[in-house]
């Protein structure tokens, strides 16, 4: 995929982590009090019925959320996932764009709360949630 391919506003994500490594490319976009991340789906995304595997659904949302909690305190702390709940509503195919994109509901001093629709192509695949606890980040 390049560049010219992406949606508006996507880039590569600025954050990379040995679990979503094999995932790559991943983009993110950043708003105000969020961060969306996006893939184009490929084979390595997908569970032995060729859809697109709940795990990395799940993984990408915990991942997006937590972003989001840091991008909404302007990147003063770090974030723990404490819970995260997620509901499958439908199903991705190779080939077709998903994109999470989250809501910061409350943060406090010590706990986020976030939520997030999984979109592929627009149309929405599952909604997950998720509380985080806020980790001072180290010096």
């Amino acid at each position: 995929m390049t560049d010219t391919d992406l949606p508006d506003g996507f880039e590569p994500l600025f954050r990379k982590s040995p679990l979503t490594e094999p995932w790559e490319p991943l983009y993110s976009r950043k708003t105000d009090k969020a961060v969306i991340i996006g893939l184009r789906l490929a084979r390595p995304h997908t569970n032995g019925r060729g859809l697109i595997h709940g795990g990395l659904i799940a993984a990408l949302a915990d991942n997006a959320m937590g972003y989001s909690c840091a991008q909404a305190t302007g990147w003063t702390t770090s974030f723990v996932t404490v819970s995260l709940t997620i509901d499958f509503v439908g199903s991705a195919e190779i080939g077709q764009w998903l994109a999470i994109e989250s809501d910061v509901i409350r943060t406090g001093k010590t706990i986020c709360f976030a939520q997030s629709l999984a979109k592929a192509d627009d149309a929405v695949i599952a909604r997950a949630s998720g509380t985080f606890r806020v980790v001072p980040k180290k010096g």
